[in-house]
């Protein structure tokens, strides 16, 4: 009853903590691809598709459900210094227009220090941004028993104001129905990630 009278005396202020709370969830927009437009996924084996067929990892779902070409840019066992590296032929040899990271799996099961991953993600999402192409981020869980995203992930997307796909691949892990090992998802894990992650390009305006 309290917080109802509250907004009753106070009806400015309900509003006001709507629209905090609105902003506060709201995430940078994406201008629209092209048709033809190619996509990069760019991560370690989750990106690659362990634990699944090839023709069922993320990326190649990605690329049924949204018409666009999508290159499957996976290295399983990678670890973000070495996707740094990578990164920038890859930019050169395919030109995409939107790339999404999904990487630091490998960091943070090895425990390195995550003010290191952070930096080869920020410095992959300059890269990135330099040949003109949009990045999007795709939030990874810290190893443990209750999965929960890692907050680095969360730290750089608000500071590079980039896109972040949060919770989804953690929820994702934590079902026994949609992983392969503890670490990779199955084909059903795959596909539902691909369709999150349609669904959250497309809400943030990449995609119709």
């Amino acid at each position: 009853m309290k917080s109802f009278r509250v907004i009753r005396l106070f009806p400015g202020i309900g509003l006001l903590l709507l629209l905090l709370n609105a902003c506060s969830d709201s995430q940078p927009h994406l201008a629209p691809l092209k048709p033809g437009d190619t996509i990069l996924a760019f991560g370690d084996s989750l990106t690659w598709g362990t634990g699944a067929a090839p023709d069922h990892a993320w990326p190649a779902e990605f690329a049924r459900i949204s018409k666009h070409p999508v290159i499957n840019a996976g290295v399983p066992g990678e670890i973000t210094a070495e996707g740094l590296q990578r990164l920038p032929a890859l930019l050169k040899q395919h030109h995409p227009a939107l790339v999404v990271i999904l990487h630091g799996g490998n960091d943070l099961l090895r425990k390195y220090p995550q003010q290191d991953i952070a930096r080869n993600l920020q410095a992959m999402i300059e890269m990135t941004r330099k040949t003109g192409a949009q990045p999007v981020l795709v939030a990874v869980p810290h190893p443990s028993l209750l999965l929960s995203d890692a907050e680095l992930y969360r730290q750089v997307a608000r500071s590079n104001q980039v896109p972040v796909l949060e919770n989804r691949l953690s929820d994702l892990l934590g079902s026994s129905a949609m992983r392969s090992d503890r670490i990779h998802l199955n084909a059903a894990g795959y596909g539902k990630l691909a369709r999150l992650l349609h669904d959250f390009i497309r809400q943030q305006g990449g995609l119709e």
